[in-house]
């Protein structure tokens, strides 16, 4: 394979390495050890990444199902405008499948949130991350999610006072907390990366669209839709009428829209002024959302992108809040706002059982933290 036309390279671990072609297009790839270890599917979208102004954003990767991820019984958690995630670190009290995630996210029977991040390792470099959803679907990245975690580094002491690198859903993202905190409260920036824009880079069949950019909706309607990639899907409407209810009309629809590969978020948003926008949250796997830093970095990257407003910074106003985006004529994104810590802890040995004996589980697996509880 010559050099011009070699991709990417993906590697999950030292036996299994894969390498795709530019001319590849779209497979759905089966991976698995030699040692008879987890399979692995990967959905890819090839592109070459370029420097010019273009709408894909280079190559794409989507975890479609992964290894099953193990970790602690201990637990950070933190709310950025609202959006609050737990970040727990790997290890071997409890196994984090959709049953199990969604119990320890349930704000009534579990210690509740919005999402798990999981720290698989703190000694490596960039920090290796997965992300989850409530209803215990893996997904590629969360602005606010990667922003607590990036406080809890910080009040771990793993990272210090300049910008460092963690690796999440195939990417590396730069992440920067901005001094001490004060009262608990943390200023996180991240450098998102550059925006895709188009079909390919959410994974939306093209022929699900009309000339003018519909998407058809049945009864509810068929609005214009802006597809945004800032890591994750995105699908941004700008209404020719704002009304709060929208969201709620044609945010489930879109969200699992038949001709999305794995879903979307979608955002109803509008222009304020020319740095100021609103936007409200649809999250795939979650539902209406207070606040979305991945929600905020599309709904300014549509805005440019469409002509509404030219590149520069926004104030992007949320039901939770306000965060700061950047958005540059090369569609690079820059999301910055608070994070607030909320709680340390740990699950007890009575959940940890509750856990294992949870639908699809095995036996409860062997732990000291467990056996303190």
């Amino acid at each position: 394979m010559s050099p011009e036309r070699f991709l990417g390279l993906v590697s999950m671990s030292t036996e299994t390495v894969v390498l795709v072609a530019a001319s590849t297009v779209q497979p759905t790839v089966l991976l698995q050890q030699p040692s008879g270890g987890y399979c692995l599917f990967l959905r890819f979208r090839m592109s070459r990444k370029t420097t010019s102004d273009t709408d894909d954003g280079g190559l794409d990767v989507t975890l479609s199902a992964r290894e099953t991820a193990h970790a602690s019984s201990a637990f950070f958690k933190g709310h950025g405008l609202g959006n609050d995630y737990l970040v727990f670190e790997a290890g071997d009290d409890w196994v984090l499948d959709r049953e199990r995630i969604t119990a320890v996210c349930d704000r009534w029977k579990g210690p509740g949130s919005d999402g798990i991040v999981l720290l698989l390792d703190r000694t490596t470099r960039p920090f290796p991350l997965r992300m989850f959803n409530p209803d215990g679907s893996e997904f590629e990245r969360s602005g606010n999610g990667l922003r607590i975690l990036a406080s809890y580094l910080a009040r771990e002491g793993l990272v210090g006072g300049g910008p460092f690198d963690v690796s999440v859903g195939g990417d590396t993202v730069q992440l920067h907390v901005l001094g001490p905190p004060s009262r608990g409260l943390y200023d996180v920036s991240a450098e998102m990366g550059r925006a895709g824009h188009g079909p390919g880079a959410v994974g939306l069949d093209p022929e699900a669209l009309d000339a003018e950019q519909r998407l058809d909706l049945g009864e509810a309607g068929s609005p214009v839709v802006h597809l945004v990639s800032i890591g994750n899907p995105h699908a941004v409407v700008f209404p020719g009428e704002w009304k709060r209810e929208l969201i709620d009309e044609i945010g489930p629809k879109i969200s699992v829209h038949p001709a999305f590969a794995d879903g979307t978020n979608v955002q109803v948003a509008r222009v304020l002024d020319d740095r100021t926008l609103e936007a409200l949250i649809w999250e795939r796997g979650v539902g209406p959302t207070s606040a979305s830093g991945t929600s905020a970095c599309a709904v300014a990257a549509a805005a440019v992108k469409s002509g509404r407003a030219e590149p520069g910074q926004f104030e992007v106003r949320m039901e939770g809040g306000s965060v700061e985006v950047s958005v540059t004529a090369e569609m690079e994104i820059t999301l910055s706002g608070p994070v607030q810590e909320v709680s340390t802890g740990s699950l007890t040995g009575g959940f940890l059982e509750f856990l294992a004996r949870l639908e699809g589980g095995g036996p409860a697996l062997k732990s000291s933290r467990a056996s303190k509880g």
